[in-house]
C-alpha cells in the first residue's frame, strides 16, 4: 500500500502543510496574536494565584468598599476582601469549567455524532432525535435545567454545561463522518479488515478535527460565560469558592457605590471570552477543510 492511499492518521496525525498554514495565519492573524498573549496572562495568573495574590481571596478585612489603592490594586468589596485576590482565583475555577466541560461536551457529542454518522439506521434515528430535541432549546435554558435538578456545585456545573453543549458537537461530528466515510481511505481500510472502532478513531476522527477544534475553542468562551451567569444567578458554585459570576453577584448591590466591583471582573470575562474568540477565528481560518482539498 503506497504512502498516497494511506489514510491520514497512518502517515501523519498533522501533516507540516497544515501546520505550515498554522503558523502563517498566525503571523498574519494580529488579533490571534494578542488573544493568545492575553490567555497566556490569564492562564500564568490562574497557575501562579496563590503566590502572585496579596490575600486570602475569603479573608475579609475592616478595609470595606475601599478603591483601587497600592494595598488593594482592584479594591475591596463590601466583606473588606481582596478584589485582586479573588480574581485570580476565580481565574482558576471560571476557566477550569470552560476547559473541562468542553473536553466532556466533545468527548460525548463527537461519540454520539460518529457513530450516528457511521452506522446509520435506526441508531442514527434515536441519537438524532434526541439532539434535535436538545438543539430546540437555547443552552443556557438547559444548563439551568440541569442545575435546578442536580443542585448547585462545581461538579455538577461542570455536568450541566457540558450536556448542554454536546449537541454541537455531536452534529459537527456526525456531518464530518457522513463525509468521510465515503472516501477511497476508509475504503482501503475496510478492505484491509480494520475494526469499525479502529477505523473511527485513527481515520475518521482526525480527519474530522478541524472543523471539531475551532467548536470546542468557541464553546470554551461560551462555557465561561454560561458558568458566569449561573453564578450571578445563584445557580453556580458555592459561595466560598470565588468565581467571576459570583464576584459580580456579590457587588451588584453596591455598584453605584464602588464602580470597581463591576468594572474588573467583567473586564476579565470580557478580555479572556475576546482571546478565545480570537484564537477561534485565527484556528477557522487556518484549519478551513476547503484549503486543504
Amino acid at each position: 500500500m503506497t504512502d498516497a492511499a494511506l489514510p491520514p492518521a497512518e502517515t501523519e496525525a498533522l501533516p507540516p502543510r497544515r501546520r505550515g498554514r498554522l503558523r502563517q495565519a498566525l503571523a498574519r492573524d494580529r488579533k490571534a496574536q494578542v488573544g493568545l498573549a492575553v490567555l497566556a496572562v490569564f492562564v500564568i495568573g490562574m497557575a501562579f494565584a496563590s503566590l502572585i495574590s496579596p490575600y486570602d481571596p475569603n479573608e475579609m478585612t475592616l478595609d470595606m468598599m475601599s478603591g483601587p489603592s497600592w494595598a488593594h490594586p482592584l479594591g475591596t468589596d463590601d466583606l473588606g476582601r481582596d478584589l485582586l485576590s479573588r480574581i485570580l482565583h476565580g481565574t482558576r475555577v471560571s476557566l477550569l469549567i470552560g476547559v473541562s466541560t468542553v473536553v466532556i461536551a466533545l468527548a460525548l457529542g463527537v461519540a454520539l455524532g460518529m457513530a450516528a454518522g457511521w452506522y446509520g439506521g435506526w441508531l442514527d434515528l434515536v441519537i438524532m432525535r434526541y439532539i434535535d430535541l436538545q438543539w430546540a432549546f437555547p443552552n443556557f435554558i438547559i444548563a439551568v435545567y440541569l442545575v435546578a435538578v442536580f443542585g448547585t456545585g462545581l461538579v455538577n456545573v461542570i455536568v450541566a454545561v457540558s450536556l448542554a453543549f454536546l449537541d454541537d458537537f455531536a452534529r459537527i461530528a456526525r456531518s464530518m463522518t457522513l463525509t468521510i466515510r465515503e472516501e477511497q481511505f476508509v475504503d482501503a481500510a475496510r478492505t484491509m479488515g480494520f475494526s469499525d472502532g479502529r477505523i473511527l478513531l485513527r481515520h475518521v476522527l482526525p480527519s474530522a478535527m478541524a472543523p471539531i477544534i475551532v467548536q470546542a475553542t468557541v464553546s470554551v468562551s461560551y462555557a465561561i460565560l454560561g458558568e458566569a451567569t449561573l453564578s450571578f444567578l445563584g445557580l453556580g458554585v458555592e459561595a466560598t469558592t470565588p468565581t467571576w459570576g459570583l464576584i459580580l453577584a456579590d457587588g451588584r448591590g453596591f455598584v453605584s457605590q464602588a464602580w470597581w466591583l463591576g468594572v474588573f471582573p467583567g473586564l476579565a470575562i470580557m478580555l479572556v471570552v475576546l482571546a478565545i474568540n480570537f484564537i477561534g477565528d485565527w484556528l477557522r481560518d487556518a484549519l478551513d477543510v476547503r484549503q486543504s482539498l
